[in-house]
């Protein structure tokens, strides 16, 4: 998968300071949409529900026509959708807040469909205990969920960032690299977690199951577009739950749906099931909305934004944590209210729950 919570500087923090100018101008009402996806168990799920057809039978029940397409590259697709050349992505609570929000795009979290719970992990060659990892060098990919969970992991201890060296590595190296003698610490996520807990002398010393909801994926949504088509939003969440209903299924066609996940995320059903087994999903949208009502939600997007701000993921411009603004459920703000950029909308998966689709 992709490199999921993570700010690209250079060429692509332009085409991110320049979104506002690159949004298109909106009509009214719309008929052809545009979702984009990469690889991760948890937004799979989306592919699967275009090719079975369940996308399409939602789309047609309110006239118009969403199209889901892969794209390789994760911080690719968030930088499009930001530049508005999609109106929706699936992304990461942290990355949406520090590309498209930062970047001046208002966007709503449609959909919020799993957290991370053991997903991502610090891996040890040399010690047991994250205590151990003192005075290592650490490969991560520098920005990334996994530097996030590193960081909270070591505050957990009363440790900081000061107390190791981190080694920028690409998930695409992460494999050959821990297999090398030299590196003695890493932290990645699944399936690569997997491959390396399965080399002799690992050991997995925090993982994502510690900070539950900090680590959330989401289906993000043009704010404006939602506003302007809410029948696009009904269509979404309605081909979402029905997928969510057929993936979990105790049956030949859940186990079915399930291994073709598996194989359009270029993975096998057992490691498919397993990355399922560390993934906390919401299968109902009962449970969406519990978990965008929870307090818990507010107290973790809390620690997100203080590590993005900490770490410059606002842009060179920001003088405050508060500069960019989060609206929850409940009236509750986090940030500036006069500069809410990233929105936690619950009202459509309630109409799901409550059987009005």
């Amino acid at each position: 998968m992709g490199i999921r919570f993570r700010r690209i500087v250079g060429a692509a923090l332009a085409a991110v300071c320049l979104a506002g100018a690159a949004q298109p101008s909106l009509a009214a009402e719309r008929k052809d949409f545009k979702i984009a996806w990469s690889i991760y168990v948890g937004w799979v799920p989306w592919e699967y529900a275009k090719q079975s057809g369940i996308l399409k039978k939602w789309a047609d029940k309110y006239g118009i026509k969403i199209d889901v397409v892969q794209i390789n590259d994760y911080v690719e697709s968030i930088n499009q959708f930001t530049a508005g050349k999609f109106d929706g992505v699936t992304l990461t609570n942290g990355d949406a807040l520090t590309i498209p929000a930062a970047g001046g795009v208002d966007s709503t979290a449609l959909i919020l469909g799993d957290y991370s719970n053991g997903n991502d992990a610090v891996i040890l060659k040399t010690g047991k205990t994250l205590a151990d990892i003192k005075g290592q060098k650490v490969n991560l990919v520098e920005l990334s969920v996994s530097h996030y969970l590193l960081a909270r992991g070591l505050e957990d201890i009363k440790m900081s960032e000061k107390d190791i060296t981190i080694v920028n590595t690409s998930d695409a190296d992460m494999i050959a690299a821990a297999a090398t003698p030299d590196v003695t610490a890493v932290v990645t996520w699944n399936p690569l977690v997997s491959e390396i807990l399965a080399m002799p002398g690992t050991t997995k010393v925090f993982d994502s199951s510690q900070i539950p909801m900090e680590i959330t994926d989401m289906t993000l949504v043009n704010t404006k577009t939602l506003k302007d088509n809410p029948k696009f939003g009904k269509a979404l969440v309605g081909a979402w739950y029905e997928t969510m209903a057929v993936m979990r299924a105790d049956s030949p066609a859940g186990v079915k749906a399930r291994a073709d996940m598996a194989k359009m995320s270029g993975t096998t059903p057992e490691s498919f099931d397993a990355q399922l087994k560390t993934t906390k999903m919401y299968w109902e949208p009962k449970d969406g909305v519990a978990f965008a009502r929870d307090p818990a939600l507010v107290k973790a997007m809390e620690r997100v934004r203080q590590f993005s701000f900490d770490h410059g993921l606002f842009g060179q411009g920001a003088k405050s944590v508060d500069d960019v603004g989060i609206s929850l459920p409940g009236g509750v703000v986090l940030g500036s209210a006069k500069n809410v950029k990233l929105r936690f909308d619950d009202s459509f998966m309630s109409m799901a729950a409550d059987g009005k689709l």
